[in-house]
């Protein structure tokens, strides 16, 4: 185990050192408790990008969510979100972006068949640089079709929204 931990220690250094500032790694995290609906949830959604140039990254997202609610009612959501992202503003301290890009998911509810959905749209961004390696990222909006998207996005249909529901805030690493 211990040389698996160095072999990966090894790799992750020698592509931090080759690929200066072009990887990034980061993504969020929610947990959320609704105490009058006796409803609890949580998801976690990892991320990794690749920066082809200063305007233009490609990435994707892996999401899992799961919610318990009253009557032992439990749902859990998987979805994979590849993305492109184009920089539209970029300064020493902000970005401002869209990350275009299609998701899939799979949600199942305790004893119920399995569902899947998709999404396809733009998300607008903006990432905080902290300093060369750290950044928080924020994505506010969505615009574009979900059908039967995972379980924290339940709408079904397209068009343009800015609620809690397409709000995101996300640590990054750029390595």
């Amino acid at each position: 185990m211990k040389k698996i931990l160095m072999l990966v220690v090894v790799v992750m250094a020698a592509i931090s050192s080759v690929n200066a500032q072009k990887m990034y790694l980061g993504g969020g995290i929610s947990l959320w408790r609704d105490d009058d609906a006796d409803n609890t949830s949580f998801s976690i959604s990892p991320e990794i990008g690749y920066n082809l140039s200063d305007k233009w990254a490609v990435g994707g997202q892996l999401i899992y969510a799961h919610a318990h609610q009253d009557e032992g009612l439990k749902v859990n959501s998987f979805a994979i979100a590849p993305y492109a992202r184009f920089t539209y503003y970029q300064n020493k301290v902000v970005d401002l972006f869209l990350d275009m890009g299609l998701g899939i998911s799979s949600t199942k509810v305790k004893h119920q068949d399995s569902e899947t959905g998709f999404e396809i749209g733009i998300k607008p961004g903006i990432a905080i640089n902290l300093n060369n390696q750290f950044s928080i990222v924020a994505k506010v909006g969505f615009a574009g079709y979900r059908d039967d998207y995972y379980i924290s996005s339940p709408s079904n249909g397209f068009g343009v929204g800015v609620d809690s529901q397409n709000i995101s805030f996300g640590l990054f690493y750029k390595f």
